[in-house]
């Protein structure tokens, strides 16, 4: 098999696993501070802890990326591995919400494995397949992220909060070695330029088509993680019995992550076709007609079906996004340009939970769906009228 196959393979699994993990603590985080000691603001609280990593992520990732194009994107991919590895085992023996703020903020500091493994691939795969490559790296991540919270109710409802911790924790050790032993990055070149972020952060602006998409990509962030959190509350708001509502939110989640696994590899065809600008304004408009809707349903049931509808076309968003990113940059600046990518997409999702849970205590959860879908729409706009995404390729030197 050759080297570009067998690590889009592997890593297709990888950072399906490592965004499952990240996000499996969605569906009982509210539930889990409870427990910890919280019982007022709990969804500002829950925003604060989910944020904390993003945070963190948002100011480390670009250092990450700068090394990655010094010593390579494997080292950096296998790093972030044994890191989540210790962390997702180190938060199954918090015993307050003050620890498990720590941790996360360290998993934020620490991590960095998807951007390291979209590097890799855009920078190891043929042209002709970077496209399709990109687009399915991007799919398996973005179903990740929403099957996670399946994967959290399912475990926290049968075993218990701490055991799942220790259980995403195995599965990212599991993802690591498989990485270590078949992965390779042949004719890999160091870039020989010294590392600095603010040079880098520079030559990103300058390119104008990067910078319309790395804006895209954090106001896009902001707006699906505004409500992301809140999610178990609403399903609390539905008539489903606290008992079970990290459960059946899991449930809600994965069907716009199946929608996504049925519905990505299309557009990822369509965008090499047609492309992936044409690709991410349908994703967005799509998204935010589906946010919008869930409003108008109020059974578990009518809720899953609308949640099924956003992930059909919402699926199609981040991977045009990558492969937009990879488009507007040389392969000597794609480790720093998906560093600072992350950044930006990290500061859009510290900042979506904390607005969301503020928004969300302070009106109806209703309000918070309706925001979403509005600044989808706003991005989709934006989008539009950028004319830097209109012209050919431009690349960084």
């Amino acid at each position: 098999m050759e080297a570009w196959r067998a690590n889009l393979y592997i890593l297709l699994g990888g950072s399906l696993v490592a965004s499952a993990s990240y996000s499996m603590v969605i569906p009982f985080l509210p539930l889990f501070l409870v427990k910890l000691g919280i019982h007022q603001n709990i969804g500002l609280w829950s925003g604060i802890v989910f944020s904390s990593s993003f945070l963190a992520g948002a100011l480390i990732s670009p250092v990450w990326g700068a090394l990655a194009d010094r010593y390579g994107r494997r080292p950096m991919l296998i790093r972030s591995g044994i890191a989540l590895t210790v962390l997702y085992a180190a938060m199954a023996f918090v015993k307050t919400p003050v620890e498990l703020l720590l941790i996360r903020v360290l998993m934020g500091l620490l991590s960095g494995y998807i951007p390291s493994a979209t590097a890799l691939i855009g920078s190891t795969t043929p042209k002709a397949s970077v496209g399709f490559a990109l687009a399915s790296l991007s799919t398996a991540t973005a179903t990740g992220s929403i099957l996670g919270p399946l994967f959290g109710g399912i475990l926290s409802h049968a075993f218990s909060y701490q055991n799942t911790f220790l259980i995403a924790g195995a599965s990212v050790a599991i993802s690591t070695l498989l990485a270590i032993i078949w992965v390779r990055e042949p004719n890999f070149v160091p870039s020989e330029k010294k590392i600095s972020i603010v040079g880098d952060f520079s030559l990103a602006v300058k390119n104008r088509g990067l910078l319309t998409v790395l804006i895209a990509m954090m106001i896009t962030s902001f707006a699906i993680m505004t409500i992301e959190p809140l999610l178990p509350l609403y399903v609390i708001q539905l008539g489903v019995p606290v008992q079970n509502a990290s459960l059946d939110t899991g449930i809600v989640f994965s069907v716009a992550g199946l929608s996504g696994i049925v519905f990505g590899p299309i557009w990822g065809r369509y965008g090499d076709r047609k492309g992936f600008r044409r690709t991410l304004l349908i994703g967005l408009l799509g998204g935010s007609l589906g946010n919008i809707a869930q409003i108008f349903f109020h059974s578990v049931f009518g809720f899953g079906a609308i949640r099924f509808f956003y992930g059909m076309f919402f699926c199609a968003v981040y991977p045009a996004l990558n492969a937009l990113t990879v488009e507007k940059t040389d392969d000597t600046f794609r480790g720093r340009a998906f560093g600072i990518s992350q950044t930006f997409n990290q500061m859009g999702t510290l900042l979506g939970p904390l607005i969301g849970g503020y928004v969300g205590d302070l009106f109806h959860i209703d309000t918070v769906f309706v925001m979403t879908g509005t600044f989808l729409l706003i991005v989709a706009i934006f989008v539009l009228r950028a004319r830097s995404l209109r012209a050919s390729s431009v690349t960084i030197p």
